[in-house]
């Protein structure tokens, strides 16, 4: 009898835990993994290899919505994260533009059917989205360097144009820029309620996927949007280079890379049989195939939730596209392991980087101008300074991407300043090459901008290996 009443208990005591946990996620009182496609929010943001919550094996399907980064969700980040004793003093970003429409189309198919207009009762949607359209349609005399002046404020296209950035890539930023503001303007006080334009920094290429995509983020980041304080300043090369684009040792390592890039292709048997299969169903060449990049529109089509073309031959389909992301993403792999790539990257990202460097220098003395500095890009900006920066296991760039320095000042001791890196809100400082010992010698949670500069300066020459000890002599130095 004790025994059974014993047993009793302890359904009833089972039971009403059971009850409780239930209630407790019925009203979020504690977290639930919700999983779509097999990805959590969690997993979704995490950019460097995490081996207890990522697929045992590479996923292509899992890979590519990485890449897509569909706004769902509000992202946890790091950004603005130091001890109480310490200031924000001047913060610099790097975003690559948000969701686009493909650069190509698969030969022989119809244009994939995507709305780039922008409208409340579609998905993805941000508060802001409306107050952002009817702003835009305002800044018809905003005042940018040439050629900007000519490019559209916002995309407005029922048919997406080539390239054009569409509604989600605008809500991405949107995203992006309101967790800036809630990090660097309403916590740590970057800028004051006063701002002036000299206290921006902001340059875009010259499509307008790029500019819109600053002016997004910039809207969800501003307290105020004023058209009179915004001036964006045109970068024609995608590397921000400035006046110092012109490195014949940096195309040379690029051509060698890309040799790279076509040997493993051709070693790829199952990548060419794929083709062969695909360009069967389009009913046009190998070759013409191949050369459309296919890939591009396939991940286009993928983020938006829309089939894949079909033929009266058959029909492209997921198999396809799972070969050949996997091929890219065993082509990262190798390119980390042969490394003819950094070559590239040291030299294709010390431009942007020296001038950054230099941005700090300056607030470090008490300058006040260029506190908040951004750089709307492509992948192929960010890739270099990924590379360059030593972050070999970061993931490729995704949609609205963000790369982000902080500086800060040591209340405690002022003559001190330290650099905090942030990719996609983690904290990737102490996986950089010129800091990543720093933390065992040091209790901060941040790295010296000595060592930053001494990086930029000369640490990226002597990964070179070249004995070179400035930028013009390095870019031309013979052979490599």
């Amino acid at each position: 009898m004790l025994f059974r009443n014993r047993f009793v208990l302890l359904l009833a005591l089972a039971a009403l835990l059971a009850f409780v946990s239930l209630s407790l996620q019925f009203f979020h009182l504690i977290p639930v993994s919700a999983a779509k496609n097999g990805v959590t929010s969690k997993n979704r943001k995490r950019i460097m290899p995490d081996p207890v919550t990522e697929p045992p094996v590479t996923d292509p399907v899992y890979e590519a919505l990485l890449y897509c980064n569909i706004p769902r969700v509000a992202e946890r980040s790091m950004e603005g994260h130091a001890p109480h004793h310490f200031k924000l003093v001047s913060v610099h970003v790097f975003i690559r533009h948000g969701d686009r429409y493909p650069l190509y189309v698969i030969p022989k198919t119809k244009r994939p059917e995507i709305d780039c207009t922008l409208v409340a009762n579609r998905k993805p949607y941000h508060p802001k989205l409306e107050a952002f359209v009817s702003h835009m349609s305002k800044g018809s005399g905003a005042s940018f360097e040439s050629p900007l002046h000519s490019l559209p404020l916002y995309p407005s296209h029922q048919l997406c144009e080539m390239g054009e950035l569409t509604q989600t890539g605008v809500v991405q930023h949107l995203q992006n820029g309101q967790l800036l503001r809630d990090v660097y303007l309403k916590k740590h006080k970057l800028l004051p309620s006063d701002w002036s334009t000299e206290q921006l920094r902001l340059e875009t290429t010259g499509k307008s996927r790029t500019l819109q995509s600053g002016l997004a983020l910039l809207y969800g980041f501003l307290p105020d949007f004023d058209w009179k304080k915004i001036y964006f300043r045109h970068q024609p090369s995608a590397l921000f280079c400035s006046g110092n684009c012109y490195c014949p040792l940096r195309n040379q390592y690029l051509e060698k890379e890309q040799r790279r890039q076509y040997l493993l292709r051709l070693k790829n048997r199952q990548l060419e049989r794929t083709y062969e299969e695909m360009a069967r169903i389009v009913d046009t060449s190998t070759k013409q195939l191949r050369a459309a990049n296919p890939i591009d529109a396939m991940l286009c089509l993928f983020c938006h939730n829309v089939s894949f073309p079909c033929t009266r031959n058959g029909c492209v389909n997921m198999e396809h596209f799972k070969v050949i992301k996997r091929h890219q993403i065993e082509d990262e792999s190798e390119r980390r392991e042969k490394k003819l790539y950094l070559g590239y990257a040291l030299l294709g990202a010390h431009p942007i980087l020296n001038q950054t460097v230099g941005r700090m220098r300056r607030a470090a003395e008490g300058w006040k101008e260029e506190l908040f500095a951004l750089s709307s890009a492509h992948d192929v900006t960010l890739a270099p300074i990924l590379s360059a920066l030593g972050l070999t296991e970061a993931r490729f760039p995704r949609f609205a991407a963000r790369l982000i320095f902080e500086l800060w000042q040591d209340r405690e001791k002022p003559g001190e300043h330290s650099v905090r890196i942030l990719y996609d809100g983690v904290d990737v400082t102490f996986h950089t090459s010129f800091c990543q010992d720093h933390h065992k010698r040091s209790p901060k949670p941040m790295c010296p901008l000595e060592n930053f500069v001494r990086f930029v300066k000369r640490d990226m020459f002597v990964a070179l290996g070249s004995g070179s000890t400035n930028y013009y002599d390095a870019c031309h130095r013979e052979g490599s």
